[in-house]
């Protein structure tokens, strides 16, 4: 699966419409193998966009956890530091 997709559950604050469907968007080019769909594609690559971050939603809304929410800027930030280490920059 893409690396680029972050985890968007259980954050506080939480993911914003933008970031999920930013996540979605990312997700069907991936598994289309098309960054820009050509125009008689376009609908379809959109409607699908639509229908993922529609179910992507619905799934959030349904998920329950006993967990505390994480915070994203600490996460962000450690994810940072693990890919500066992992390629030695």
């Amino acid at each position: 699966m893409c690396r680029n997709i972050k985890p968007l559950f259980n954050f506080d604050p939480p993911a914003t419409e933008a970031d999920l469907e930013a996540a979605t968007r990312q997700f069907v080019r991936k598994i289309t193998g098309m960054t820009k769909p050509s125009i008689s594609n376009a609908d379809a690559f959109e409607q699908a966009i639509t229908e993922i971050t529609r179910t992507c939603e619905q799934l959030f809304a349904s998920l329950e956890t006993s967990a505390t929410p994480r915070n994203r800027k600490d996460w962000e930030a450690a994810h940072r530091t693990r890919s500066a280490a992992r390629f030695n920059r």
